[in-house]
């Protein structure tokens, strides 16, 4: 574990060497903290997102629209990830653009807790684009505290990392959302605000713990690059200015008129990209065969992703109508649900990596496939769970907590076999020359998920019902158990990967 290591551990000329964080440089601290307030405000904002949306003292949408916007929301903040990525590459540098970037999202925070509906939509695109902005490049920094990928510190401050997203995801219900739900809807959004701002505030002043390289732009755009970048951003820029005109003017204009092409856009894109750098012809067989594997783990991921988020838009809209949001006789707010995960990761991450180490030194630890596949079939038993509450809200009755919470906990438990399997095969599938932009292309496997999601609830379909629910569990166990039938397939298009 990280906490293990000593001072004693660091290598000389390591960045901030002289003061450690858990026995790693001094510079994860400043990383930690930010991720853990970005987070914060992220999470806070997150699970209080759908039910303002639905409340008769919010903006009293449909489920279905509450769904789709969240839904919306969330895909693009996966889908800017690649273009946040760009930016630090080649326009302002990693640390540049993480400072911007929080910059950015706090003035989101801010333009969501003013009381007024016509700036609501702007405040979420402005927290989608600093999230973008910030995802991939915080995790850059990370990693250049290291000396390259064999220091063995490595594995350790991502891991100590990683705990800074679950705090910060696991307090934000708490606080932002008690505030918002039992408070005022705005204050709540305000709090997600100041918790940016911490995190922005900490960042600047820890800065100087980073290693240098984070200020340097690793590929900068030559000047004729910047014309015609700049060229394209306006021309696109003007169109959708003149087509939205047109719209609106014409008394056509209508929230789907934003939300139909955004969701298109998150399944055309990462459909796009795929094929792109499959037929790249400057990749060798190896890479093109690899890139045939993942993309059975890139489905497979988009129909995962799909299920596993409604956990914060449809299961969290259920509860509020639905069940009895109460332990013992003590009520509490339905934002506190989206708490359960994040407790769930820090607590049984430990034992799966355990397990893992366990059955490897006896020779029967699961492959990658095999993990997967379990990945997806355990987040369709969890929609075969909520059949069980949406049958018993059915009836008239109020469904018990604890089915959600079992609901959240089989969910937990397909995260932790399919995520860091999903970046691991990520990283090591990846063609040489798409090295640095394949785990933005894994990030595209949540936005085809999540848009899905959209475009099924703008189109009618009404996410909460028996059927519906029976038919994406369905789905989910049978792509498992598809990837599990097909996996000699598979292993032979992986060629040395496992």
């Amino acid at each position: 574990m990280a906490s293990s290591l000593t001072k004693d551990s660091v290598q000389p000329g390591t960045p901030g060497s002289e003061k450690t964080f858990f026995g790693h440089p001094r510079g994860l601290a400043t990383l930690f903290m930010t991720e853990m307030w970005e987070r914060f405000s992220y999470y806070g904002m997150r699970a209080l997102l759908p039910l303002y949306l639905v409340a008769p003292g919010g903006l009293h949408m449909s489920a279905a629209t509450a769904t789709a916007i969240y839904s919306v929301y969330v895909s693009l903040v996966y889908l800017l990830a690649m273009p946040g990525g760009w930016f630090g590459d080649r326009v302002w540098g990693p640390r540049k653009t993480v400072a911007i970037a929080g910059g950015i999202i706090m003035l989101g925070h801010l333009t969501l807790a003013l009381p007024a509906s016509g700036t609501f939509f702007a405040g979420l695109g402005l927290v989608a684009i600093g999230s973008g902005l910030l995802k991939a490049n915080i995790s850059t920094m990370v990693g250049q505290l290291y000396h390259g990928p064999d220091d063995a510190r490595r594995d350790g401050g991502f891991t100590v990392f990683y705990m800074g997203i679950n705090l910060g995801a696991f307090a934000a219900p708490l606080v932002i959302g008690t505030v918002g739900e039992s408070v005022n809807w705005h204050l709540g959004f305000a709090l997600a605000a100041v918790g940016m701002g911490l995190g922005v505030v900490q960042f600047l002043l820890g800065s100087r713990h980073l290693d240098p390289r984070s200020s340097v732009v690793p590929k900068p755009l030559s000047a004729q690059e910047k014309v015609s970048t700049l060229r394209k951003a306006a021309f696109w820029a003007a169109l959708a200015v003149v087509f939205y005109a047109i719209v609106g003017f014409s008394g056509h204009y209508t929230l789907k008129w934003i939300l139909v092409p955004l969701t298109l856009l998150g399944v055309i894109i990462p459909v796009m990209v795929l094929a792109r750098i499959k037929r790249d012809k400057e990749l060798d067989r190896s890479e093109q065969s690899k890139m045939s594997a993942y993309i059975w783990f890139f489905v497979a991921a988009a129909v995962f992703w799909m299920i596993y988020d409604q956990g914060g838009s449809t299961l969290s809209i259920f509860a509020d109508s639905s069940a009895e949001n109460s332990v013992l006789g003590w009520n509490f707010p339905v934002s506190w649900y989206q708490s359960i995960n994040p407790v769930l990761i820090m607590s049984l991450a430990p034992v799966f990596a355990w397990v893992w180490l366990a059955l490897n030194r006896r020779g029967k630890e699961p492959s990658t496939i095999v993990k997967f596949a379990s990945g997806l079939v355990l987040v369709g038993v969890s929609f075969f769970l909520f059949l069980a509450p949406l049958s018993i809200a059915g009836d008239g009755h109020k469904a018990a907590a604890m089915w959600l919470v079992a609901i959240y906990f089989v969910q937990t438990c397909g995260e932790l076999l399919l995520s860091p399997v999903g970046l691991s095969v990520t990283t090591k599938m990846a063609p040489a020359k798409y090295a640095s932009q394949m785990m933005g292309v894994w990030f595209l496997a949540v936005t085809a998920g999540d848009a899905t999601t959209g475009l099924l609830s703008l189109f009618g379909v009404d996410l909460d019902r028996t059927g519906i629910v029976g038919m994406e569990a369905t789905l989910a166990v049978v792509a498992g158990l598809a990837v599990w039938v097909y996996r000699k397939r598979v292993k032979e298009l992986m060629g040395d990967i496992r």
